[in-house]
C-alpha cells in the first residue's frame, strides 16, 4: 500500500514549508474548521460524513519530516529523552496503524470515508518517519521491527486502534503540557513535537465521527453484533494494558517498553511529583483546548474524558508546581 497521499496532500507538500509564513499559515489552518453555520451536521447523516472528512481534508499539514532542524540537546536532556521507555513501541505502533488504516480504507465502499481514512493512515505513516528520524537524531538504538502484516479483519483492527488512539491522545494531551509547564526537555523540542500531537486530535476527531456515522447506517439486525464487537474491543485493550503494565509481552516475556506510558509517564517528564488527580484535571483542559478550534457540531470522543471526570469526583487535590503553573 503506497504512502503517497491523495491528491490535495501532494498539493500542499509541494509548498515551500522552510517559509515562516506558510508554516504559522499551516499549523492555525490545522487547528481551526468550522462548517457552514447554516448546515444541519446530524449523526448519522450525509452531512456530518461530508463535514468530518472535509475538516480532514482542509486541516492537513503539509511538514515534512525529512526536514524537521532536531534541536541540540544538552546531556542531561539527551539522557531523559533517550531514557524514555517508549521508542521501540512508538515506532511499531504507528506503522501498525498506518497499515490497519489503510487496510480499513481499502475495504470500504463509501468514497469520502475512504479517501479520509487512507489520509489517516499515511499520516500514521507520517509520524513513523518523523520519530525514526528522532531516534536517528539522538542516537536512540531500536530493536529490529517486526514485519507488518495486513489484518485478517480490517475492520476489527481499525476499531482496536481508534479507541486505543481515543485513549492514548488524552493522556497524551496532559502529559505533553505537563513537560512543557516543567521545562523538563528543551521548549525547542516540545515544539517540535506540537504538529503530530495536534495530528493526533484530528485522528481520534475523524474516529469518534465515523464512529457514529457507522452506527447509524447499519441495519438494526447487525448493530447488536457490532455493538458486541466495539466492548470486544474495549475488554481486548484493558487485557492488554493490564499485561503491559505487569512488564510482560503477548508471549509471556518480560518487555522493557512500556505501552502504558501515556497513563503512567508523569514522572519522566517532570522533575516535580505530580498529583494524580492534578495531571487528569491537565489533561482534561488540553484535551478540551485542542478540540476547541474545530466545529462543535462534530462529535467528540467521549470516554476517557468521562471516566476521567467521574474519577476525579473521589480524588482529593493536592497542588503541585507543575500543575499550578
Amino acid at each position: 500500500m503506497s504512502l503517497t497521499p491523495p491528491p490535495l496532500g501532494l498539493q500542499l507538500e509541494s509548498r515551500h514549508i522552510g517559509d515562516a509564513a506558510v508554516v504559522a499559515a499551516a499549523d492555525h489552518a490545522a487547528r481551526h474548521w468550522q462548517a457552514d453555520a447554516r448546515a444541519a451536521i446530524t449523526p448519522g447523516s450525509d452531512a456530518q460524513r461530508d463535514a468530518v472528512c472535509r475538516m480532514f481534508r482542509d486541516t492537513f499539514n503539509p511538514y515534512k519530516p525529512s526536514i524537521i532542524d532536531w534541536p541540540k540537546l544538552d546531556a542531561e536532556s539527551l539522557e531523559r529523552l533517550t531514557s524514555l521507555p517508549i521508542w521501540d513501541i512508538a515506532v511499531q505502533t504507528e506503522g501498525k496503524a498506518r497499515l490497519r488504516m489503510l487496510s480499513y480504507a481499502e475495504s470500504l465502499q463509501d468514497r469520502a470515508w475512504h479517501d479520509a481514512i487512507a489520509l489517516n493512515g499515511w499520516e500514521e505513516g507520517r509520524h513513523k518517519e518523523v520519530l525514526s528520524n528522532l531516534v536517528q537524531a539522538y542516537g536512540i538504538v531500536l530493536e529490529p521491527e517486526p514485519p507488518y502484516l495486513t489484518p485478517r479483519d480490517p475492520e476489527w483492527a481499525y476499531l482496536v486502534t481508534g479507541f486505543s488512539e481515543c485513549i492514548d491522545s488524552f493522556f497524551a494531551f496532559g502529559l505533553f503540557e505537563l513537560a512543557r509547564r516543567s521545562g523538563f526537555f528543551p521548549p525547542e523540542l516540545v515544539e517540535t513535537f506540537e504538529p503530530v500531537m495536534q495530528e493526533e486530535c484530528r485522528h481520534i476527531l475523524l474516529f469518534a465521527n465515523w464512529l457514529a456515522w457507522h452506527r447509524r447506517h447499519l441495519p438494526w439486525w447487525r448493530r447488536p453484533a457490532f455493538e458486541a464487537r466495539v466492548l470486544a474491543v474495549w475488554a481486548f485493550l484493558a487485557w492488554e494494558r493490564i499485561g503491559i503494565a505487569r512488564g510482560i509481552d503477548d508471549k509471556g516475556k518480560p518487555k522493557a517498553q512500556d505501552n502504558n506510558f501515556t497513563l503512567t509517564g508523569s514522572k519522566a517528564v517532570s522533575d516535580v511529583d505530580v498529583d494524580p488527580a492534578d495531571l487528569m484535571r491537565i489533561c482534561l483542559e488540553e484535551n478540551d483546548r485542542r478540540f476547541a478550534g474545530y466545529d462543535r457540531r462534530l462529535k467528540r470522543p467521549t470516554t476517557a474524558p468521562a471516566l476521567t471526570r467521574f474519577a476525579l469526583r473521589f480524588m482529593r487535590r493536592k497542588r503541585t508546581p507543575a500543575a499550578a503553573a
